[in-house]
């Protein structure tokens, strides 16, 4: 009996922590400064926007590579631009390398630091990272040089909620998801099967969110996938309500899609982001 009861009070235990943590869990927030875009790539801003609370998030701003001259700037403005949302346990001073040689060199792109990520002020939660992402999305749009007709989404993993949610508020030219999810509580359930559902407070419900989307979609995903599997990409295709592209990742699991995919991969997204011009 007194094992029982011990053994109830420890699974009582241990749903509280994933009660009380859960945030954290999913937002590790790691920290890291924001680089200087102009001295690791050449060219760039560092930009900042405001949450309604004060909370300062700092991200990149970045024209088209290699930056126009004179003339063809007046030539080729207003180009299309790329809203950038990494992962969960990433940060602008993780990815830069990524962003520099997937991004499509024609178009402008734009990533922030989530609240409590990299050099970004705050504490990272669900709400948090919604508001940051509106934020994002309106202060590209803003840039003169910027056609808001041609602002494409990309999203990877964690990432993804924020890019559906962008594409499902907003009339953009097309949404990129990488190893995306159905939602947190299906994410929950697979990896913390013990857990009640209700317990749950997260949302983060991509699949939700995809019946409001009316732009292109184009996701990737690892065929050897353990901690977002393959089923959950293809469930998330399968309810975009417009056109939409699966492509597998032959042989790459959750963290190395950009080793593994390489240059097909980034022609991919590349000739997707070149589609509307």
């Amino acid at each position: 009996m007194g094992l029982i009861l011990g053994g109830v009070l420890v699974y009582v235990g241990l749903l509280a922590v994933l009660w009380l943590l859960q945030e954290r869990i999913t937002f590790p927030a790691p920290r890291a400064a924001l680089p200087d875009p102009q001295a690791v790539l050449g060219h760039g801003e560092r930009i900042a926007v405001t949450m309604k609370d004060g909370t300062r998030l700092v991200g990149w701003y970045l024209p088209p590579a290699p930056p126009p001259s004179h003339a063809a700037s007046r030539l080729s403005t207003p180009f299309p631009a790329v809203l950038w949302f990494y992962g969960n346990g990433e940060t602008i001073a993780d990815i830069w390398p990524i962003i520099r040689d997937f991004r499509p060199p024609h178009a402008a792109l734009l990533v922030l630091d989530y609240p409590g990520y990299g050099g970004s002020e705050g504490r990272a939660t669900e709400a948090g990272v919604y508001e940051a992402a509106e934020l994002a999305y309106q202060a590209l749009r803003g840039r003169p040089e910027v056609d808001s007709a041609r602002i494409y989404v990309y999203g990877r993993s964690l990432g993804s909620a924020p890019a559906t949610a962008v594409a499902a508020e907003h009339e953009v030219a097309g949404l990129i998801l990488e190893s995306p999810f159905t939602s947190a509580r299906d994410m929950a359930r697979r990896h913390y099967r013990l857990v009640p559902r209700f317990l749950v407070r997260l949302r983060l419900d991509n699949l939700g969110a995809m019946a409001r989307v009316r732009c292109p979609v184009l996701v990737f995903h690892g065929t050897e996938d353990v901690i977002v599997p393959l089923k959950m990409g293809r469930t998330l295709a399968a309810a975009v309500p417009g056109p939409v592209e699966f492509v597998m990742i032959e042989g790459s699991g959750h963290n190395d899609t950009y080793a593994v995919g390489g240059d097909a991969y980034r022609e991919k997204v590349w000739a997707f982001v070149r589609g509307a011009q």
